[in-house]
């Protein structure tokens, strides 16, 4: 398979090891608390909080949706939108190897772009993803009209490009529509229903496939040169006397075998997504103004439709979305509505002034957007997130300046999967699945010396005896552990190092 190179790969490359992971700190809540909980808006670069994520969420999110700047040289306030390719790629290829790490077994990623860039992303995307990976590139019709002051040709599409975590993912069908459904009949009042006349013949041969058959009015029909009956002629007698045959309104056509609506499913997606059904850029700069009228147009929003499309054929109710680029928080208020869990992230000041006040009318149940067609009404609720402190420092110690609770949470979000939503002041973190975690680190213990305490000896033990009698495992985090093996594993407690066991993440 044949590899894209250009000035500093090899440092783009080795770049997702060396991002340090960072502390999510939460800022504030908005909304239900189990909706707070579940869903994250990130105020931060997108590559540190996208490794902030890999301890929580690895292997996790169902559909990832990426609208990255374009590089067109058309620099607006949000983004560093005018970069040397080199540039660019160097750029994308972390956030892609991280974001692949994210992505769930059965789950997908798509990624807009315009022509500027998209086909460098394509060779690009083969080689992290797999070729094997490459779903298809739909083209989105983005222009409602043609733009006369362009040099050569007026743009129409854009792509996004479509690829999965593996190569047998499937996409969700979409509901049928009335467009699709319109092109049924029933000319002969059949009482099964509207239907569609299917082609009888084939082009490849089939055993039974060569023989005449007459129809009504004893004419005769056999397959043209070089094609062939789809079915045996005992299939098509069959299907003729129960009055699945259409031979025309004279009898006298050749005989089409009857499709009805009742019994076809619901529809494959294609790879030409018009503005009529998923909207135009015209489209989401009328819903950015109807949320924000007194604000400037913002950039290049999608509008809500198109990411309900990206949404319907990828994920279902409670899958998890994430979203690195989410300029004006499109996707985030669409998977909102949609029921879906998410992460935004979002490196700009907008990420307060437009995404958390856009969310707030979501959860208050605004109706512009798609609301109408998943009939929204609000509710739920989301977290607003900044990055914190390094959690290492470059040797791989722990930073002194993260905090008791921080850490806490950290490692109970990392061993139990839920978010550390209560207030850490013991070193027993909580108990979960029958397990007691406990944490030695920072003077939790009383003493002031940050470093004191923070090792695991017999005293230490019957203290933590006393905080938690019940006769659990224990699972213990410290800096080092004076209790040797033996004895740990007769008492049924796990010790775990700091910072190696928590880093090792």
């Amino acid at each position: 398979m044949p590899f894209l190179d250009w000035v500093n790969k090899n440092q783009a490359k080795s770049t997702p090891r060396e991002v340090p992971y960072h502390l999510l700190k939460r800022e504030s809540t908005y909304g239900s608390t189990a909706g707070a909980t579940e869903n994250l808006i990130i105020q931060g670069d997108n590559l540190l909080a996208l490794k902030a994520l890999l301890p929580f969420y690895a292997g996790q999110v169902k559909c990832i949706f990426i609208d990255p700047p374009y590089n067109t040289k058309s620099a607006f306030e949000h983004y560093d939108d005018n970069l040397e390719h080199s540039q660019w790629l160097s750029m994308i290829y972390p956030r892609l190897v991280l974001l692949r790490e994210l992505l769930a077994e059965d789950g997908s990623i798509w990624v807009s772009l315009d022509d500027n860039e998209a086909h460098y992303l394509k060779v690009l995307m083969d080689e992290v993803f797999g070729r094997r990976c490459f779903v298809t590139n739909v083209i989105w019709e983005k222009a409602d009209s043609p733009r006369n002051s362009a040099r050569q040709f007026s743009s129409d599409h854009d792509h996004i490009l479509v690829y999965s975590k593996t190569p047998d993912w499937t996409p969700l069908k979409l509901p049928r529509t009335e467009e699709a459904n319109s092109i049924y009949t029933n000319p002969d009042a059949d009482p099964r229903g509207p239907w569609l006349p299917g082609d009888p013949y084939a082009n490849k041969p089939y055993s039974k496939g060569i023989y005449e058959i007459s129809g009504p009015t004893g004419r005769s029909f056999s397959p043209p040169p070089g094609r062939y009956w789809r079915i045996s002629e005992e299939k098509l007698r069959d299907l003729d006397s129960d009055g699945r045959v259409w031979w025309g309104p004279t009898g006298n056509a050749r005989p089409s075998i009857k499709r009805y609506l009742s019994e076809v499913s619901d529809l494959v997606p294609r790879t030409l997504w018009k503005r009529d059904s998923v909207g135009s850029n015209r489209t989401s700069k009328n819903e950015m103004r109807a949320l924000f009228p007194m604000e400037a147009s913002f950039g290049t929003p999608k509008p809500e439709a198109l990411i309900q499309r990206v949404l319907q054929v990828s994920s279902q109710d409670g899958d998890l979305v994430l979203d690195s680029f989410l300029g004006s928080g499109t996707t985030a208020a669409v998977a909102h509505k949609m029921r879906r869990r998410y992460i935004g992230i979002e490196m700009g000041e907008h990420a307060k002034t437009h995404c958390v006040p856009r969310m707030e009318k979501v959860v208050a149940g605004e109706q512009g957007g798609i609301s109408q067609a998943v009939n929204w009404q609000g509710g739920g609720g989301f977290s607003f997130y900044t990055l914190g402190d390094p959690a290492f420092d470059e040797d791989g110690r722990l930073n002194t300046v993260v905090k008791f609770p921080t850490l806490a949470a950290y490692i109970w979000h990392i061993e139990t999967g839920i978010p550390g939503q209560q207030a850490f002041n013991s070193p027993l973190l909580g108990i979960h699945d029958g397990v007691a975690y406990f944490l030695l680190y920072n003077g939790i213990l009383g003493d002031r010396r940050p470093s004191s305490g923070n090792v695991l000896t017999s005293a230490i033990l019957t203290h933590l005896r006393a905080l938690c009698p019940a006769d659990l495992p224990f699972m213990v985090y410290g800096e080092t552990s004076r209790i040797g093996p033996a004895r740990l594993a007769a008492e049924n407690i796990r010790f775990k190092q700091i910072p190696y066991d928590v880093s090792m993440r």
